[in-house]
């Protein structure tokens, strides 16, 4: 990610079709469970902003590529850097739920 990716602004849709076509990769919802309950993203993984030390047990490989989202976007970021700084090296912030368009599960 470099400086100026920081600023660009997220497009779920698109951001889905990326996970989509990454082999091994994991779409990563960081809201709270029950906003995670109550409609994520198929094969998305609930990890809360607050409890992000617990990625190891789904992501023990730093090199594993992430894809995160939360409900806008804003937890989305905080969640990407704290990820990176944790030494995760492919770290994907694609926005908010809100703008989804896809398929939601409950």
């Amino acid at each position: 990610m470099g400086f100026f990716d920081f600023f660009k602004q997220s497009n779920i849709n698109q951001g889905i079709e990326e996970y989509k076509m990454t082999a091994g990769a994991v779409l990563l919802d960081v809201r709270t469970p029950q906003e995670y309950q109550e409609g994520h993203i198929p094969e998305s993984k609930n990890v809360p902003l607050q409890q992000l030390d617990n990625i190891v047990s789904i992501a023990k490989n730093k090199d594993i590529p992430l894809f995160v989202y939360c409900y806008s976007g804003s937890r989305s970021r905080q969640a990407t850097g704290i990820l990176q700084r944790m030494g995760y090296s492919k770290v994907n912030n694609i926005g908010g739920i809100a703008a989804y368009s896809g398929k939601v599960e409950k």
